[in-house]
């Protein structure tokens, strides 16, 4: 490929990234009623940036090789911030390995383009993460945006030659503007695996709260699972000594399998509106299922409304 070649596909690269970028969503006619579907994902791994996954160097790179892959762009984290959305992106590279990266979108529909550079998510000391992933972002009234995220790690208990036995628990990290992130110690609760933990955006009783998603295996929930409930005095290393469980699985049902909380629950004049996953085991295999309830604006705890799926 010589220069001009060259600049004609990278100029070709550019403008069809661009056009899917720019792309208006269109609503799908068909519908429940409840809520609209849309045609496109607002977001896909062929969002991630150009220059991220292409050296458009012709010294470095004569033959315009992808040289970081993007996998996939899935499991965010959203929250609107000065009159636009911003979802905290699990980007996964080609390797299966994922990072956080911030897209940004005025209408939360279409149009969403990510920012210039990734999170550079700093690690906790003589603890590094194997990976990182799903962050809930929570705008506490303490006057932080806060990071909840999985943080995998290899079991040390595993048998020599196992390297699938992992163990995810609940990474924290704090940040001002979203782009310097303060790391803090991972929570501390009595269950061996937490996933998809989110924090109450306000405090209650003094102290933060925070919604819990205990496992008692890295892919199996065994006897525990739930959405749970536990309030920690800090964040500047978060324990929680008791933790009871608020929305239970329940067999046969869209919560079979597992659930958790999505995001941070929203206040309305009805209580507080929790957005949740559940899973159920079918014939055709796993099927994922979003539902909500209401919990009590003083006892966030306690549900006020059963669960609809």
């Amino acid at each position: 490929m010589n220069k001009s070649q060259f600049n004609q596909k990278a100029k070709q690269l550019l403008a069809s990234h661009e056009k899917l970028i720019r792309r208006k969503n269109e609503i799908v006619r068909d519908g429940n009623g409840i809520f609209s579907r849309y045609k496109y994902p607002v977001l896909t791994g062929a969002h991630a940036p150009i220059h991220w996954r292409y050296d458009l160097d012709y010294k470095s790179n004569p033959g315009l090789l992808e040289r970081i892959g993007v996998n996939a762009a899935f499991n965010v984290g959203a929250i609107e911030h000065e009159g636009k959305l911003l979802l905290f992106v699990r980007t996964e590279g080609a390797d299966r390995k994922s990072f956080f990266a911030v897209a940004e979108s005025k209408n939360g529909v279409d149009n969403f383009r990510f920012w210039d550079y990734p999170i550079t998510m700093p690690e906790i000391p003589g603890s590094p993460d194997t990976n990182v992933y799903d962050m809930r972002v929570t705008k506490h009234e303490d006057g932080w945006f806060y990071g909840l995220f999985c943080t995998e790690r290899k079991d040390p208990d595993a048998a020599q030659g196992d390297l699938s036995s992992a163990i995810a628990q609940c990474g924290i990290a704090r940040t001002k503007d979203f782009v310097k992130w303060d790391r803090l110690p991972d929570l501390k609760t009595k269950s061996p695996q937490q996933r998809n933990v989110v924090l109450h955006p306000e405090f209650v009783d003094g102290k933060y709260a925070l919604y819990t998603r205990p496992q008692d295996g890295f892919i199996s929930t065994g006897s525990g699972g739930g959405i749970g409930w536990g309030l920690a005095s800090s964040m500047l290393g978060s324990v929680i000594e008791d933790e009871t469980i608020i929305d239970d699985r329940q067999y046969h049902t869209i919560k079979e399998v597992k659930n958790g909380l999505g995001p941070a629950p929203i206040k309305t004049d009805k209580g507080w509106l929790h957005l949740a996953h559940g899973v159920r085991n079918t014939a055709a295999g796993l099927r994922y299922v979003l539902y909500m309830f209401l919990t009590d604006f003083d006892h966030p705890d306690k549900q006020i409304a059963s669960p609809a799926g």
